[in-house]
């Protein structure tokens, strides 16, 4: 049984569980070249990272973020170990978040993957990993649909993830030393989400509409999008923009 506590810090918790208690631990995923057991390792490895950083902070000796080999341990795991080691991570992630809560004020900066970010963000962030990596294991479902229209959802990939969406893509952009790519992806009825690139680095940022959009499509899209991945229908997005600069956006809106 989950604590309450944990539910209510992490409300996406459990219907990304079910998701992926649903399938087979082999089965194929929307994420590219992961299974569902990938997924939860990652997962895993998200859990433990966030509190680790944030408990270091906490005690006065701060730690850098580890990359992806934080998930070595857990892939060593059988399936049987693997549930309860992502579980209790979540749990220890939330006693650590309630703690920050006490502890810290909510603009106290923490470094976080090479950038400062906020001690509210630790949580957050692993509520955008649940509901992102359940729709790699559902696809366009209800739950998931409702959850990437969020609003807090589009503005935490852009403010507090944004930057580091982009670097990866942006390498396998052949700009030129003069070249720049700029796009605006629209929802209608909020703010663009303008992405730009050049060989000296990316920028993301909200702002006004203003002049044609790039892309235009709902807020659930807008978030698939920026972190590299496609609707099932591929109607739900328009644009004007023509095939080479597409090529060139969904390049640099490689994701993880």
């Amino acid at each position: 049984m989950i604590p309450s506590r944990v539910e209510e810090t992490l409300p996406e918790l459990v219907p990304f569980m079910r998701a992926a208690q649903a399938r087979r631990p082999d089965d194929g995923t929307w994420c590219e070249a992961w299974t569902v057991r990938d997924v939860l390792i990652h997962q895993t490895g998200n859990a433990e990272e966030l509190a680790r950083v944030l408990q270091a902070f906490l005690e006065g000796t701060p730690v850098p973020t580890r990359g992806f080999e934080r998930e070595q341990p857990y892939r060593r795991m059988p399936d049987s170990d693997l549930w309860p080691a992502f579980l209790n991570n979540c749990e220890k992630l939330t006693e650590v978040a309630a703690a920050a809560a006490r502890h810290l004020s909510p603009d106290t900066e923490i470094m976080w993957t090479g950038r400062t970010v906020t001690a509210p963000f630790f949580a957050e962030h692993m509520r955008e990993e649940l509901i992102l990596h359940r729709w790699d294991l559902t696809g366009d479902d209800r739950t998931a649909v409702q959850a990437l229209n969020e609003p807090w959802m589009t503005e935490h990939s852009v403010v507090s993830v944004g930057r580091p969406l982009l670097e990866r893509g942006r390498t396998g952009l052949d700009l030129g030393p003069d070249g720049r790519i700029e796009c605006r992806l629209r929802t209608p009825g909020t703010d663009d989400v303008v992405v730009s690139a050049d060989t000296d680095g990316g920028t993301i940022r909200l702002a006004t509409p203003e002049g044609p959009a790039t892309i235009e499509s709902d807020a659930a899209v807008r978030v698939l999008l920026l972190w590299g991945r496609r609707p099932a229908d591929p109607t739900r997005w328009h644009s004007a923009a023509g095939p080479e600069t597409l090529r060139q956006v969904r390049t640099l809106l490689g994701g993880y």
